[in-house]
Formats: structure tokens, sequence, C-alpha cells
């Protein structure tokens, strides 16, 4: 895809490559369906190609070139001269995996090397942070670069999301723009690989499709009932809206929370779904996983006046919206692919 810019009477086309690290996973595979439903086909896909479950997300896609995510690095030194932005939204997201020298090695390191080739050579980057960073909200949901160094996440993937922040922070040489993103609860379509990982509304669509019922997580903390837990759960749609509006906006710099800036209890999510599928009720609840309780986030909340003060001004979807779309629209029509 070619874009034209017009300069006096005369117009020049330039080709607008871009990049897409983890475009197999959840959030980056969208990000691609939106930026072709947008014209933008000219991509390079990135990431491990060879895990066959999440082939369906970039299966039907329009893209230039498919790149191992273990070749990325150098191909990206050999091709800078060609791309005109990055969003690298690879990671490992894995909160139960407690091996911090796998989160060092994809998550730290491989930002780090990324970061530095933008910087060099003035690519615009949109990196994925995440709202783990924030740990048990001891310090608030604010994405306030002096708050950054203080926050102590309850796991490694946290740590190492974290890491980088703090790391990029410190950092004289920087891309010309370049933004952070902190991922709070992100639902809806092509999440369908992720397992234990995947978003509470996909796991209760397919409990209550097996067993006309479903459950979640009593509270283990007497300030919240069961069910009563709180997320800030953001629709797919409404990411890429706004990794969208970074690629075009691409100044004020900086480390943005993207929620819906809301906190919803997990029952509301739960009747919602019960309701867009058209079935009675039927909630249970069961003990919180031994291995996760401890670490168990009770709240979450985004801040979203920054990126609402640099000029974001698209509504977000509600959760009952959101929920609703990705039920009727997807999950009940066995399309889990955007």
């Amino acid at each position: 895809m070619s874009d034209c810019f017009t300069f006096g009477s005369n117009n020049f086309f330039i080709s607008l490559m871009i990049i897409v690290t983890g475009a197999a996973g959840f959030i980056a595979s969208c990000l691609v369906a939106r930026l072709n439903e947008e014209g933008y086909n000219d991509l390079v896909l990135v990431d491990d190609f060879s895990k066959t479950a999440k082939k369906g997300n970039f299966e039907g896609k329009k893209y230039s070139l498919l790149v191992d995510r273990a070749e990325f690095i150098p191909w990206l030194q050999a091709n800078e001269d060609q791309v005109q932005f990055v969003f690298h939204l690879g990671a490992r997201t894995d909160t139960t995996e407690f091996d911090k020298a796998i989160f060092d090695e994809l998550n730290l390191e491989y930002s780090k090397a990324i970061w530095k080739i933008c910087a060099d050579v003035a690519l615009p980057l949109v990196y994925a942070s995440s709202a783990a960073t924030y740990g048990d909200g001891a310090f608030g949901y604010d994405d306030n670069h002096e708050v950054i160094p203080q926050l102590l996440p309850l796991n490694p993937y946290g740590d190492s999301k974290n890491d980088f922040d703090k790391w990029v922070l410190l950092q004289e040489k920087a891309p010309f723009f370049w933004a952070g993103l902190k991922f709070f609860n992100v639902y809806g379509p092509n999440e369908y690989h992720k397992g234990r990982m995947a978003s509470v509304i996909f796991h209760a669509f397919e409990q209550i499709t097996k067993t006309g019922g479903m459950k979640l997580f009593r509270s283990h903390r007497p300030d919240y009932t069961d069910g009563g837990q709180m997320r800030d759960f953001v629709y797919v749609k409404d990411v890429v809206n706004v990794c969208l509006f970074l690629m075009h906006h691409r100044k004020n710099s900086g480390i943005y929370n993207l929620g819906s800036g809301v906190a919803r209890p997990f029952l509301d999510l739960a009747k919602n779904t019960f309701r867009a599928m058209g079935v009675t009720e039927n909630i249970d609840f069961v003990d919180t996983p031994i291995d996760i309780r401890e670490k168990y986030q009770y709240f979450t909340e985004a801040n979203m006046k920054k990126l609402i003060g640099i000029g974001y001004d698209i509504p977000f979807h509600t959760l009952e919206e959101g929920v609703h779309d990705y039920v009727t629209n997807y999950l009940l029509h066995d399309k889990q692919i955007w």
C-alpha cells in the first residue's frame, strides 16, 4: 500500500512499511486486521510462526513479509531504511510463568535491542507495557513517570515489563516518537489460542456452552464479595484504535495507560456474557488456585486522563457493548478471528 503526500503542486508516493511484532498473537493480530481495514497492507509481521495453534490469526491478513522472531533484530538492522513505524507488541505474557530468565530474554533484552535500533535511525516506536506493572495497586494506577521506579509487580512478567519501562525512562537517546502502553484486561477476538491466559469472557463462553453455567473465583479477602473482584476490562477494538491514533499523532512521547478507565466486577462480566448468549444465569464460585492466590489483583482501574489529554477522543466500549459485540458477532458464530 502506498500513501500519497502532497508538497505544493507535486505528489510523492512513498512506501509505508509498518512492523508488527507478536503478529500471530492476540492484540497484535487484531492490530493487523485494523491496519488492513484502513488500507495498510505493506506490513512486516514478526513472531514465532512455527506455533500452529496461532496460525489462524495471520492467515487471510494482507502483509508483505513474515519474519521469524529470532531473525528480526538483524533483519531490522539491514532494512531499517524501508520501515516507517514499529509496533512492538510481541512478548511472553504468561503471568503464571516464574522463570525470570525467560522474561529477561524475550521481554527485556529483546525490547532493548529494538529500542536501540529505533533510536539510532529515528524510527517511531509503540511498545506493549502492562497494567501488571502496578502490582497490588499500592501506588495507584496513574501513568506518572515519576512513580514507575517505585512500582512493585507481583510476578516476573510484571517485573519484566516494569524493568523495561524503567530502562526506557533512563535513556538519553530515544526514537523521535515513542509510546509505551500499559494494557489493562484486554478481551476480544483472536485470543482463542491463549489457554489459561485467555480473558474471562472467553472462558465464560466456553463454560456456558459446555455446561450451561460458569464458575468465578471466590474472594479470599473480606473487603470483596465473591465475584466482586474488579478489573478494568478493555475491548481489543479500542486498544487498536489507540495504536492507530498514536501512529498518526507521533508526538507527546511517554508511557500511557490503556484501559477503559472504569473498573467493573467479574460478576458484571459474567452476567453480560449470559445475557449476550441468551442463556439464563447460572454462576458458581471456586477457590482461587493456590499458585496465583497470593499474587492475585483484586482491583485495577486505568487513569486515562493522560491519553485523553493529548487528544484521544474516541469513546471506549462499555463492558456491555464490548461483551455483546464479542459474543454475538464472533463467539456465537464460531468466528474467533478478526
